[in-house]
C-alpha cells in the first residue's frame, strides 16, 4: 500500500501558541489521520519536510512565519569538529541496545526524569504514561528503540524511526545529571554512524530554528541541509 501523494488529504489546525518563539502563533499542516500509511509513502513525506508525533504526520504552516525549516543531515559527508570528536572519546563506555518497547518502569522513569528537569517549560510538562507511549509509539512498524548503558545503567534512549532514504530522530531522553557526557550530543553523533552502517543517506532531525536556542543547536553538524522552496540544500547558517 503506498497512495499518489497527489490523493491525500491534508487538514491545518486553528492559530495556536507556538512551542518555540515567545509571542508567535501557530498553524499546522497534518495529514489526515485515517490515511493508511506506511514505511514508503511516510519517508516520502519526510523528504517533504514533515515529522511525526504517534501517529500522527505534520508539518508546520504559519501565515506569517517560516521559522521552522526541516533538517537533515547527509551521514556520509558529516564530519565532527573537536567538540564533537571529544564528546564521542567521552562516551567511549556507553553500550547501546536495541530494545523492543519502553514501556518498562526503568524506560519511563528515565523519561520522567529528563522531562522534570530538562523541559519544564514545555508541551510535555508534566510527563504522563499514555502521553509518553502515544508520542513515542512504533506507528508503522518502523521504530528502533536504541538503549544506552554505562554498565548496567541506563543513561539514554533514543527513538528513531528507519526510513528508506535514512534514520528519523523522533527524540532523545537521557540522564539529567550526566551533563559532562552531553549525551544529547552523543546520541546524534550515534544515529549519524548507526545510519552509515545501515547503508543509509541522511539523519532528519526535524525543525531548525534561528531564533530558538532548543532547536537552533543543529547547523552545529556540518554540512546540514535544509528544505527550502521544495528543495533541500545545504545550510549557509553560522552554527
Amino acid at each position: 500500500m503506498t497512495s499518489s501523494l497527489r490523493d491525500l488529504k491534508v487538514y491545518t489546525t486553528y492559530p495556536h501558541t507556538c512551542s518555540y518563539l515567545k509571542d508567535q502563533e501557530a498553524t499546522t499542516l497534518f495529514i489526515d489521520p485515517r490515511q493508511e500509511m506506511d514505511q514508503l509513502l511516510y519517508s516520502r513525506l519526510s523528504q517533504m519536510g514533515f515529522r511525526r508525533s504517534g501517529d500522527h504526520i505534520y508539518r508546520p504552516h504559519c501565515g506569517r512565519c517560516n521559522a521552522c525549516i526541516p533538517a537533515r543531515i547527509p551521514v556520509h559527508s558529516f564530519a565532527p569538529n573537536r567538540a564533537q570528536r571529544r564528546t564521542w572519546r567521552r562516551n567511549a563506555d556507553l553500550r547501546v541496545e536495541l530494545s523492543a518497547h519502553i514501556g518498562d518502569e526503568a524506560a519511563y522513569n528515565l523519561y520522567y526524569r529528563y522531562i522534570e528537569q530538562r523541559h519544564a517549560d514545555g508541551d510535555m510538562y508534566p510527563p504522563d504514561r499514555d502521553q509518553y507511549m502515544s508520542f513515542l509509539n512504533d506507528a508503522w512498524d518502523c521504530t528502533r528503540y536504541y538503549r544506552f548503558f554505562a554498565e548496567e545503567r541506563l543513561l539514554g534512549i533514543a527513538v528513531v524511526d528507519v526510513l528508506t532514504d535514512g534514520l528519523s530522530a523522533i527524540y532523545t531522553f537521557f540522564e539529567p545529571e550526566e551533563e559532562r557526557r552531553s549525551l544529547g550530543s552523543y546520541a546524534i553523533l550515534w544515529q549519524i554512524e548507526q545510519a552509515r552502517r545501515m547503508g543509509l543517506n541522511y539523519l532528519y532531525l526535524g525543525y531548525w530554528i534561528r531564533n530558538c536556542n532548543k532547536m537552533s543547536y543543529k547547523t552545529a553538524y556540518r554540512p546540514l541541509e535544509l528544505y527550502i522552496d521544495s528543495d533541500w540544500r545545504e545550510a549557509e547558517t553560522g552554527g
